[in-house]
């Protein structure tokens, strides 16, 4: 079985290359000079969502009760806080390094092997951050919005970054060498994250009159706002998107 890991990195190669060649010479927005080719595979991207990962999502949520839900969430999340903590080394902030890395020992010694966010409790919040924003942090430029097939919004430089997020750190295939249950954890995973997103994606369907351009809008705004965050050093605070399901 083809390791899913490796799957996603080659992928984002090879979609880089062929969004390089698509191109929408009139498009309204400067940040989005691909938008033939965005619109194109948002819609493919929808298709895939409302034929398979939104029905798995549903049906995850329905069968399984929500304390395992937000064990499970907590158990990939407290994988995640990890390598944050080396991408904070790398922006060289300590401090949220050392939160991050405070957060991993915590949850997986007292939260039963990461499943329960005892750290935020404590005050040691969940601090997401990747290596596309460790490449904000020295001067590179997001450039244009890229949507990855089925990975959904992107940009140029945060589609490389994902590459190295997946190359670097790739916490399943450390854990078991059974390529069969690391997949299985894999999807997992993104069943997960995704059925944690359907309140959300439902009132986006119900209020957005152009969905593309509200997903494309809302994912550029946030990140510009964290890759801002990162330029600079300041206080720990909690972000908005501390905690779980």
């Amino acid at each position: 079985m083809v390791d899913t890991l490796r799957w996603r990195s080659c992928l984002l190669g090879a979609v880089l290359l062929l969004g390089g060649c698509a191109s929408a010479p009139h498009s309204p927005d400067p940040h989005d000079p691909l938008q033939g080719y965005n619109r194109a595979m948002f819609g493919f991207n929808e298709k895939v969502d409302k034929a398979v990962t939104r029905p798995l999502a549903v049906a995850y949520k329905n069968v399984t009760p929500t304390p395992l839900r937000r064990g499970i969430g907590n158990f990939f999340g407290n994988l995640g806080d990890a390598w944050s903590a080396v991408n904070d080394l790398l922006q060289l902030h300590v401090g949220y390094a050392a939160n991050d890395l405070l957060r991993v020992e915590v949850n997986t010694f007292f939260g039963i092997g990461g499943t329960i966010d005892i750290a935020s409790e404590m005050g040691l919040y969940r601090h997401p951050n990747d290596f596309g924003l460790t490449l904000a942090r020295y001067g590179v430029a997001s450039g244009p919005y890229f949507v990855l097939p089925v990975l959904g919004p992107s940009t140029i430089r945060d589609s490389g970054g994902a590459v190295v997020d997946d190359y670097l750190y790739a916490p399943l295939p450390r854990l078991t060498s059974d390529v069969a249950l690391r997949n299985s954890a894999t999807a997992l995973n993104l069943v997960q994250h995704r059925a944690s997103l359907l309140a959300t994606t439902d009132l986006l369907e119900s209020i957005a009159i152009d969905p593309y351009v509200f997903t494309r809008d809302a994912y550029l705004q946030r990140r510009d706002t964290r890759a801002h965050a990162v330029r600079s050093i300041g206080v720990l605070t909690p972000p908005d998107d501390a905690g779980g399901e």
